[in-house]
């Protein structure tokens, strides 16, 4: 993406650069850094103003940070939008112990694809907001889990580390008595879809099989090790800095009225150019869309989903609803991870629906009956009406099974996977019936989907 200007004042406490408030405006906050020379070295986070922020901070007590945060508006980049100053006082008064902060990089949900550039481009960025946040809460100890495929994040997480530890940057001003040094441990989980989960990723923290845990008690008040803990995103953690620096005034003048700030969004499938395009909450598919060079040469839009696999489809009549929490929630979807997936008319509704079904029952724990069958007959449906063998009735039983998942489900994996089979049939009904009689692959040749030219 291409930078926009905005260079940060020399006094921490006042907002600069121009306030991002115009939908369609690029707002590289996070992605700034990103077309740097070495951008991931803690030189040039450094010489671009990097640790100003966590130098204010440590000026700042406990109740005024989190105060700070509050004001700003910032919301939780997981998935949920929970208002994080919020999440932060839910914290118990202390009590002399132990308590955390574990950042969710477990990132996993298909097509969710900004937290991993992040770690890759500006993992200083990541680390400055863990220790921001974790003056914030009286920690002292961090904890970074993310997926061990990614054997080359995590090494460059680590290099992170190790160099602001050597700088001395976390050398002091944290704890509960603000006098202690910050630990940041990074964790290579055994890539466990479940385990972004939040009470998953504490068992699997803690060395157990990854399993959602009964609420409550909230990981607020008994997370990692029974501890008070807050669980936050990568993108959450990292946008801590930039609120620092300029101040809440100047992060909430971005965004709509009840969805401030600036976010990731990750537009991927037949577009001309995907990427990560970082833009202020409220701006419409249509507009990044054109920001991604327009739907591939000679095709055109069938469908998109608005939040990853997990959200409702979208249509062409979608296209400029503002892309904020409340305006994607009234048009019957969900905002999610924005995760922008695009479909052109090459493709099987079919067969997307039944990639997505693998995947949720792979992923599937197992631990409660309602997703561990409900995903395994429903890959089995999906797997006939993809090859044209349907039975009858396979659409209906497919609506059946998918409305006995959701909401009966231990944790949210069983929503998840009911959401693409029922809104995909709601969608495009016909292309599931037509399963009964004729392939997918021949309704729509695979081959014409394909965006690499050489799988053609």
């Amino acid at each position: 993406m291409s930078p926009v200007s905005g260079s940060a004042t020399d006094d921490a406490t006042q907002p600069s650069g121009p306030a991002f408030t115009a939908p369609g405006t690029l707002t590289p906050a996070i992605t700034d850094m990103w077309d740097k020379d070495r951008s991931w070295t803690l030189r040039a986070y450094c010489d671009n103003g990097g640790y100003r922020g966590l130098r204010r901070a440590k000026t700042m007590s406990q109740d005024e940070l989190v105060g700070l945060v509050k004001a700003s508006n910032l919301r939780g980049r997981g998935g949920a939008g929970f208002p994080t100053g919020l999440k932060w006082s839910f914290l118990p008064a202390p009590d002399g112990g132990a308590r955390y902060l574990v950042v969710n990089a477990d990132e996993s949900e298909p097509g969710t694809c900004k937290d991993i550039p992040t770690l890759m481009a500006n993992p200083q960025a990541l680390v400055e907001g863990v220790a921001i946040c974790s003056r914030a809460i009286g920690c002292d100890h961090a904890f970074v889990y993310l997926r061990g495929e990614v054997v080359h994040v995590y090494r460059r997480l680590l290099a992170a580390v190790r160099q602001a530890e050597q700088a001395g940057l976390l050398a002091d001003g944290f704890g509960l008595d603000g006098s202690r040094p910050l630990t940041i441990t990074a964790h290579a989980g055994a890539g466990a879809y479940i385990c972004g989960e939040e009470t998953a990723l504490l068992d699997s923290l803690e060395g157990r099989r990854g399993h959602p845990r009964l609420k409550p008690p909230f990981p607020a008040v008994q997370g990692l090790y029974a501890r008070p803990t807050v669980i936050n995103n990568v993108e959450t953690i990292a946008s801590l800095p930039g609120i620092l620096v300029h101040g809440p005034e100047w992060y909430s003048s971005m965004g709509t009225e009840r969805s401030k700030g600036h976010g990731i969004f990750s537009v991927t499938g037949h577009v001309a150019r995907p990427g990560q395009f970082e833009a202020p909450f409220g701006i419409t598919m249509r507009e990044l869309i054109e920001l991604a060079g327009g739907i591939r040469a000679g095709h055109e839009l069938k469908f998109w989903v608005p939040g990853g696999s997990s959200t409702p489809i979208f249509g062409p009549e979608e296209l400029d609803v503002p892309l904020d929490y409340e305006s994607v929630g009234a048009a019957g979807s969900m905002l999610g991870t924005r995760a922008l997936q695009v479909f052109d008319e090459t493709v099987s509704a079919v067969r997307v629906v039944a990639r997505w079904t693998e995947f949720y029952q792979h992923e599937s724990c197992g631990k409660c009956t309602p997703c561990r069958e409900g995903t395994y007959w429903m890959r089995q449906i999906m797997a006939r009406l993809e090859a044209g063998r349907g039975l009858p009735g396979d659409v209906e039983k497919l609506e059946d099974i998918a409305s006995n998942i959701s909401g009966r489900s231990f944790c949210a994996l069983g929503d998840a996977s009911a959401v693409p089979v029922l809104s995909g049939i709601k969608r495009f009904r016909s292309e599931f019936e037509a399963g009964c009689t004729t392939p997918a692959s021949q309704l729509f040749p695979y081959a014409a989907s394909a965006i690499v030219e050489s799988a053609r």
